[in-house]
């Protein structure tokens, strides 16, 4: 009994706790909505990983030499097992001295035709007794021989010739005999006939045969030879104990390891399907989760971000399985957790960081495991590093710095376990730092295909030299100093909440930039003499003008390229706020008009920048507005107004944006505005004195 209180305390404790991690984890803003054909997309891709990570389970051996150990084994009982990699190496040996040549039927027939038309040129030049050109150069003794022969004589003397060429071919003509050695050979052949014709028939022979060859090798009867050979010297064995430790679990197995295992039954060749699905379902809930971390992190993910870091994974893992053993964890995954890192943000880093790390295939032997831990430690150093690099040469450095060190941590740690020279680390870290360099020249490529907004990249666009911006400054100065005033405040309300100062920074710079299409219409530049909207005298078209700018400054944003989080900056800091001056007007002449023609068209703000850029433009103007004589408790009496209005009219609905946090914003934009309105000394100016001649 006296345990149940304590039960039950705990187990309040443990609900709330729950209840707080699942406030912690929620979302503080909705996920961007993704179309259906981007949302099969990415799962297809998902699809592909987890095939390809499952793949040996399918395709492949359970063991094979060179592979890690998943278990250790010792043998049954007492064995001779056959040692195939010294089989294979005493063939290899035999080869060159065991291979069987048999005679070309068809190569014997080329050579007799030649020489069946060099005689009937022969002959054909004896019989005519004109000066013909000859396919052999013959001595005047020769022509004067055959001169004289018979038609029978002649034709009897061409059978001899080719009766010896059909021995000296049956017997095999080997490539390469000198022209001294086939000249005795076909002498040898003719020596029953007369000097005169047993020389000139050698010579016709040697004339066709030489430097050529009618063998070819027979791989059926070398094969036969060599296994012939190798029973009579006696096929390799391993000789095996009961007892006798063959493998042992985490280390590497070897070809005599692996030739033991195959014969006590342990090397399964066939495809395992249940195996493979086994793997498969897991790599894809691996790739899955991956994909809801990433949009949980970063709630304006893209298809084509997601797509990005799923096809990195899949480029890993096609290298992993291609180069097996020897892939190097440090270089698989140090480079990709980098650049996610700088474009999607740290968190989305080290997702992708931990996805990889868990679909390496197992086992593990004590050194692969060592150097998969310390690439996941420096991979995740990396990801923590890349989002305070605020320049390309800061990542530079990190690129030089990053391999060095994991360099110096390896050898160390190699050198402790007694193991320095199994990793050619040198060459590894050569290898990391120029894809990490690699990937900062890609990085302005990868940026802009994948609408990536790394650090570096919001520092170039805030530049005030930029194109549009320049427009900006020259054609609608007003639009341009107000830009400056909403950046300031901005600035500071972020860095109050912890949002992302430079991307409120940048987003507030190309807020307004749709006035250029037509600056006058706004009040901020307009000088001395009458509104252009008096003028018009038509709050619907007044109306359609305010939220020309919108329309406007999307389409400056596609035509100069800005990234999507920036663009997102023009329609969300107006959300759909009330036109209220025009829609006052309208009811003036009509009271029945309904509000939501004098509504900008939105969307409201669906992140923290976009809503403090929004409270900031509404706050600026009134600040800027106070009388000199205002103190703290009133500005801040008058922004919390705005603020409030705003939130009570929707606007901030999909922002995330808390309570607290609008009271962070309310004391940071004061801030501001008694820094803008600081007092300055009076200075004393002389009266000009008179002029004398």
């Amino acid at each position: 009994m006296l345990g149940w209180p304590f039960t039950s305390g705990l187990q309040r404790r443990l609900r709330r706790l729950w209840r707080r991690w699942l406030r912690t984890e929620c979302p503080l803003q909705a996920p961007a909505c993704w179309r259906g054909q981007d949302t099969a997309s990415v799962l297809l891709v998902c699809a592909l990983v987890a095939l390809l990570t499952s793949w040996p389970w399918l395709a492949e051996p359970n063991l094979r030499p060179g592979m890690v150990a998943p278990f250790t084994y010792r043998a049954e009982k007492a064995a001779r097992v056959v040692d195939s990699s010294a089989l294979d190496q005493r063939r290899e040996q035999m080869l060159p001295r065991t291979t069987v040549q048999v005679v070309d039927e068809q190569a014997s027939m080329v050579l007799r035709r030649q020489l069946d038309d060099l005689l009937q040129a022969i002959e054909a030049g004896a019989s005519s007794g004109q000066a013909r050109v000859e396919p052999v150069t013959l001595s005047e003794e020769e022509r004067r021989w055959l001169k004289g022969l018979s038609s029978v004589a002649l034709t009897g003397w061409s059978r001899d010739v080719r009766q010896a060429q059909l021995r000296m071919l049956s017997q095999g003509l080997a490539p390469g005999v000198s022209e001294g050695q086939l000249l005795q050979a076909a002498t040898l052949q003719l020596e029953r006939l007369p000097p005169q014709a047993r020389n000139l028939g050698a010579r016709l022979l040697v004339h066709t045969l030489q430097s050529q060859s009618n063998l070819r090798s027979d791989p059926a009867l070398s094969q036969r030879r060599i296994e012939s050979l190798i029973t009579q010297q006696g096929i390799p064995t391993i000789g095996v104990k009961q007892g006798d430790l063959v493998v042992r679990q985490g280390e590497t197995i070897n070809a005599q390891a692996f030739d033991v295992l195959d014969y006590f039954g342990l090397v399964n060749r066939r495809p395992r399907p249940l195996a493979w699905l086994a793997h498969f379902l897991e790599a894809l809930a691996i790739c899955g989760v991956m994909v809801l971390l990433l949009r949980r992190w970063r709630t304006s993910l893209e298809p084509r971000q997601a797509l990005l870091a799923l096809v990195t994974l899949l480029a890993v893992q096609g290298i992993h399985l291609w180069l097996g053993p020897l892939a190097s964890p440090m270089v698989l995954l140090v480079p990709p957790t980098l650049l996610l890192a700088q474009g999607l943000g740290t968190a989305c880093g080290l997702a992708w960081l931990a996805a990889a790390s868990m679909l390496w295939p197992l086992p593990l032997s004590a050194i692969l495991g060592l150097r998969l831990l310390l690439a996941a430690a420096t991979a995740g150093i990396a990801a923590v590093l890349a989002g305070r690099q605020r320049s390309r040469a800061e990542l530079l450095q990190l690129a030089v710095l990053l391999p060095a060190v994991a360099l110096l941590v390896q050898w160390m740690l190699l050198q402790g376990r007694g193991q320095p020279g199994q990793v050619d680390l040198i060459s590894e870290a050569l290898l990391l730092a120029g894809l990490l360099m690699a990937g900062l020249l890609l990085a302005p490529l990868v940026e802009t295909f994948f609408g990536l907004m790394t650090r570096t990249r919001l520092l170039e666009l805030a530049d005030l030299e930029r194109p549009l911006l320049r427009r900006l400054s020259c054609e609608a100065p007003g639009t341009f100093e107000h830009t400056l005033m909403i950046a300031g405040l901005a600035e500071e309300g972020a860095r109050s909440i912890g949002a992302d100062v430079d991307l409120v920074r940048t987003g507030a710079l190309y807020h307004d930039v749709g006035k250029l299409h037509g600056p006058k219409w706004f009040i901020e530049n307009q000088e001395e003499g009458a509104n252009p909207h008096d003028q018009l005298d038509d709050p619907f078209a007044s109306a359609a003008i305010l939220q020309a700018h919108v329309d406007e400054g999307l389409k400056l944003a596609r035509r100069y390229r800005l990234p999507r989080p920036l663009a997102d900056f023009i329609p969300e800091h107006q959300g759909t706020l009330k036109m209220g001056y025009f829609l006052h007007q309208a009811r003036e002449r009509d009271p029945s008009i309904p509000e939501a023609m004098f509504r900008y068209r939105g969307p409201t703000p669906r992140s923290r920048e976009t809503a403090i850029l929004m409270l900031a433009d509404g706050c600026e103007a009134a600040l800027r507005s106070l009388p000199p004589g205002t103190n703290e408790a009133e500005a801040r009496t008058m922004v919390r107004r705005i603020l409030e209005a705003r939130q009570r009219d929707g606007q901030l609905a999909q922002s995330g944006i808390s309570r607290a946090e609008l009271e962070l914003l309310i004391r940071a934009f004061v801030r501001v505005w008694k820094r803008m309105r600081h007092r300055r000394i009076p200075y004393p100016i002389p009266p000009r004195k008179a002029f004398s001649a």
